[in-house]
């Protein structure tokens, strides 16, 4: 019944026009040979001024479909996750569910308010203070002043920045920024919230901190539509997930078989102990450096993607810098093969200070009595700043890495799942 639906979509359709120029930037030996060809035409009369009839427009327009046909019925309560490659028409959806754009074809219904976290911080004014700009983003986001001044307080503690509420928002970190517009958002009270991305902003502290407002928010029956690339975000909070692919859902279901047919679209892309990221589609950057290629290799230094339990692995990060960064923070997450990430590897807390950064920097890290459990594992390596709060380029879900049993010190060991992710190896005595 609709009653019992909180967004009823059918058959929505969003395309996009592109125009392209086309022009080819002439030389002036160019412009002087095609004017003088005008002016005389080809048999060397003159033109009359005419327009050439078979003169064509250098700009070119194509239609790209964001989304093509997409229905979808979500109930009241539910925790839906949307994911999905860049460019898959997942926040186009969110778009025009949030009424920011206009369908081609097709209809969204929504019953209930509507609250959403689209882009942290817009409606933000840079000269304003942090006290007046939550009164300026309360009122885009549909919260009335009477609503806004009886959570003021809440929303200050939220964000953590009591001393600075009165100071214009333009001296903020980037860090504050984000809190401030999250902890806005987040005392809405709306009955359907729509959110992109936000976890990917901020620090692990201000993350945990979304994490657990959006938790509040759907185990208090409200309905939530969440697009993240974190997968272990999807499965933890979402009790059901939606995978787009070039603009129509793919599949609709459990969330871990969900992301599990997600991240098999990766396969072929991973294999082998040397990764070209340069394009890699699935990234979260800055613009400040770009990750271009990703290595695996084993203790004999060879490319090499397959290592055996307790063996040695040996990770290579290439990447460009476009502007000069002071110690930068390299890393590798390991993740099993539903995203879950599972290890965390960083330079800066195992002792690296890269000092200033510029142009092509290469770097690596070893692993000894490597503890993972016979498997397969997806790799997503990193860059941020020496905070470890601002993402400078992360590349998800582009490497593989196989481990396998082998004769030896460990590898005979006796590894179940069942009993962990990994093991350490330790020293152990006994009186």
């Amino acid at each position: 019944m609709v009653n019992d639906l909180a967004i009823r979509v059918d058959n929505l359709s969003k395309e996009y026009r592109i125009t392209s120029n086309k022009v080819r930037h002439e030389t002036l030996r160019d412009q002087i040979t095609h004017g003088v060809a005008r002016l005389f035409g080809r048999d060397g009369v003159p033109h009359t001024g005419a327009a050439d009839s078979r003169a064509t427009s250098p700009h070119q327009e194509e239609s790209f479909w964001a989304l093509k046909d997409i229905s979808l019925q979500i109930p009241r309560g539910e925790v839906i996750g949307i994911i999905g490659r860049n460019g898959a028409g997942k926040s186009t959806l969110l778009k025009i569910l949030s009424r920011i754009t206009e369908p081609t074809s097709g209809r969204a219904e929504l019953y209930g308010r509507v609250g959403s976290l689209l882009e942290v911080g817009t409606g933000f004014h840079p000269e304003l203070s942090g006290r007046e700009n939550i009164y300026l983003n309360g009122s885009i986001l549909g919260m009335t002043r009477k609503e806004l001044s009886r959570k003021f307080d809440q929303i200050v503690s939220f964000a953590e920045i009591e001393r600075f509420i009165d100071s214009p928002v333009k001296h903020y970190s980037s860090g504050m920024y984000v809190r401030l517009a999250f902890a806005v958002a987040a005392h809405m009270e709306p009955e359907i919230l729509i959110v992109d991305e936000v976890l990917a902003v901020g620090d692990a502290m201000f993350q945990e901190k979304c994490l657990t407002a959006m938790q509040n928010t759907a185990s208090s029956g409200k309905t939530v539509l969440f697009v993240s690339h974190n997968m272990a975000s999807i499965q933890h909070l979402c009790s059901r997930a939606v995978l787009l692919k070039s603009g129509r859902i793919t599949e609709d279901g459990v969330p871990r078989d969900v992301v599990k047919s997600y991240l098999s679209e990766f396969s072929s892309a991973q294999e082998g102990g040397s990764v070209s990221v340069r394009d890699w589609p699935d990234r979260q950057t800055n613009g400040q450096a770009r990750i271009v290629q990703f290595e695996i290799a084993d203790a004999n230094g060879e490319k090499n993607a397959s290592v055996p339990v307790g063996g040695t692995v040996r990770f290579s990060i290439v990447a460009e810098f476009f502007e000069p960064v002071i110690d930068p923070c390299f890393g590798v997450i390991v993740h099993d093969q539903t995203g879950d990430p599972i290890l965390d590897l960083r330079s800066i807390h195992d002792g690296l200070r890269f000092g200033r950064a510029d142009g092509t920097v290469v770097a690596q890290a070893t692993v000894d009595n490597l503890g993972l459990y016979p498997g397969t594992y997806l790799l997503s390596p990193w860059i941020t700043d020496a905070s470890v709060i601002t993402c400078l380029d992360w590349t998800k879900l582009c490497g593989k890495l196989h481990v396998y049993p082998a004769p030896g010190r460990h590898g005979d060991l006796r590894l179940d799942p069942k009993w962990g992710l990994y093991w350490i190896p330790s020293n152990w005595t006994a009186r």
